[in-house]
């Protein structure tokens, strides 16, 4: 079994990430992609998240039937600060067997030495990387030379379609009252107004 690790806040859940996941999961061969919501993101503290149900409830609506889509909460269940070694080592013992390939796109590559244990991480999982953000393969490769060479080896970059959307162009847009229709799925985004998420105080 090859079972794809995308890790996020998705606070929300975008057509971005969706994009994301099935180009990595068409062009690996995966037979499952899990998504798993952080807790508390390292690299991440600075900003208030929103609870863990509600971007729970919005990539459950986001994946519903598509049964290759799986929304793992166990960073949430786990709490404290959520680290990706930690997540992939739990996986590995669960699925023993499986293949793990754990989804990445360039900004988060680049900071992957200020990971903990970011050699663990090569050993635990193969590492897919994708272009985000305007980076191109040529920007990713030079990203990857500057890593530690066991680490390299573990490293696939994933070309995919250029989408430029972000959470927070999503959660600025929101508190804008301007339209974020197309950039999530239509479910998720009648939960947001639901529920009034991202409304500026």
């Amino acid at each position: 079994m090859k079972l794809g690790i995308f890790g996020g806040t998705f606070d929300p859940v975008h057509i971005g990430h969706l994009i994301l996941a099935e180009a990595v999961r068409e062009a690996c061969v995966l037979d499952e992609v899990r998504f798993l919501p952080a807790y508390s993101p390292p690299h991440k503290q600075s900003r208030e998240i929103s609870p863990g149900k509600q971007r729970v409830d919005m990539l459950e609506f986001a994946t519903a039937g598509f049964p290759e889509f799986v929304v793992d909460q166990r960073e949430l269940k786990r709490q404290g600060t959520s680290y990706t070694v930690d997540t992939l080592a739990e996986l590995k013992q669960e699925f023993p067997d499986a293949e793990l390939h754990f989804l990445m796109g360039a900004d988060s590559l680049i900071d992957l030495p200020t990971w903990r244990e970011p050699q663990r991480i090569a050993e635990l999982a193969k590492i897919i990387a994708v272009n985000r953000n305007n980076s191109s393969r040529e920007d990713l490769e030079q990203v990857v030379k500057q890593l530690p060479v066991a680490v390299q080896a573990a490293i696939t970059i994933v070309d995919i379609p250029e989408i430029a959307v972000s959470a927070s162009d999503l959660r600025s847009r929101i508190s804008e009252n301007r339209s974020i229709r197309f950039l999530t799925p239509r479910p998720v985004e009648r939960y947001i107004q639901e529920q009034s998420l991202y409304q500026s105080s």
